[in-house]
């Protein structure tokens, strides 16, 4: 049964908290987030803040956890209102599916519209299909095509997942959420937070008009460069969109390589140099010893006195049976 169906079943809506499914009246009116960051609320943060951010933790820790063993994955994002027959809905099926085959499990926002659409085209092909809802007063839960499903409390936990647990995100037709996950994409990839992020927007009827707007006004007045117009790829072709984030996967893989490759050729080869600088610094300390028993051995000829052969470590003794035997004359002695 989905959970539209078993909610429909019990009489009543239903707020998934997390683990905790809470129905009708036990249904707060506020939610974490919230609570988290309301102004008005900082009377009690010594009481209450520091236990939160032991919920906050257990929510990475859930995350991290549950999804550290996942595949390649791609995020899809898109918007929860979208009809299941609407141009996006059926892009991002055929989207999902394609993904699928490719290798990647699809994760998405875990709701209805363009994320149930993905989902269930993954799921079809065969794919891995993973959902990361959220506690929101009016969406609802886990939709019925996802395997893999985690409910968050914290927005920030849940997108954090979605990036570190995606090699690309793919962004269809949406609202303020979608939105933010965009640009938050973008600025990561543009700042060098995440590493070679391949961005690629689907919809081109959608999407143009704010893509000219960044061109024509945010470029035109200097807050964007040209490259940073580069960062994502604009198309309405499934096998180009999968083709793009393979290729993508595939470069990065080979640089990583290649990197890898220098740090052994590294590591191998400062063992030989550490081993090659005794011997070299020994080698070095032999001649300049022998150049100084020469040296020596030139004056003292010079002034007629026989010469001495010094054994390292005994100079100081050398010196005092000298001076002793002597009673303060001193012979000429040049080192």
């Amino acid at each position: 049964m989905s959970n539209g169906n078993a909610r429909a079943a019990r009489g009543g809506p239903q707020r998934y908290r997390g683990p905790v499914t809470l129905p009708r009246d036990a249904i707060p009116p506020s939610t974490a987030d919230q609570r988290l960051l309301d102004p008005r609320g900082r009377a009690d943060w010594k009481t209450k803040d520091a236990w939160r951010a032991l919920r906050i933790l257990s929510e990475f820790v859930e995350g991290f956890d549950t999804l550290a063993d996942l595949p390649r994955a791609v995020s899809v994002f898109g918007s929860a209102r979208s009809k299941p027959d609407s141009p996006e809905c059926e892009l991002a099926e055929r989207l999902g599916a394609a993904l699928a085959r490719a290798g990647y499990a699809v994760i998405t926002g875990g709701g209805p519209g363009v994320m149930e659409a993905a989902n269930k085209g993954a799921t079809e092909a065969g794919g891995l299909s993973v959902g990361l809802g959220i506690e929101l007063p009016f969406e609802q839960g886990i939709n019925e095509w996802v395997d893999l499903g985690i409910d968050f409390r914290y927005f920030f936990a849940r997108k954090t997942m979605f990036v570190k647990y995606a090699q690309a995100f793919v962004v269809l037709p949406g609202g303020f959420g979608t939105m933010d996950e965009l640009f938050e994409a973008l600025t990561l990839v543009q700042t060098k937070k995440v590493t070679r992020f391949p961005v690629v927007l689907m919809g081109s009827w959608y999407w143009g008009g704010l893509i000219a707007w960044m061109r024509e006004t945010m470029m035109a007045e200097g807050k964007l460069g040209p490259e940073d117009l580069e960062l994502f790829c604009l198309t309405d072709d499934v096998d180009t969109a999968v083709r793009y984030i393979v290729d993508s996967d595939a470069a990065l893989a080979a640089d990583q390589n290649a990197r890898q490759e220098v740090a052994v050729a590294r590591a191998a080869a400062e063992p030989q140099a550490a081993a090659a600088e005794p011997q070299a610094a020994a080698e070095q300390r032999a001649a300049a010893e022998l150049l100084a028993a020469e040296q020596e051995s030139s004056l003292r000829a010079m002034v007629g006195a026989p010469p001495q052969r010094r054994v390292a470590g005994e100079e100081a003794e050398h010196h005092g049976t000298q001076c002793s035997d002597h009673h303060g004359e001193h012979h000429g002695h040049v080192q």
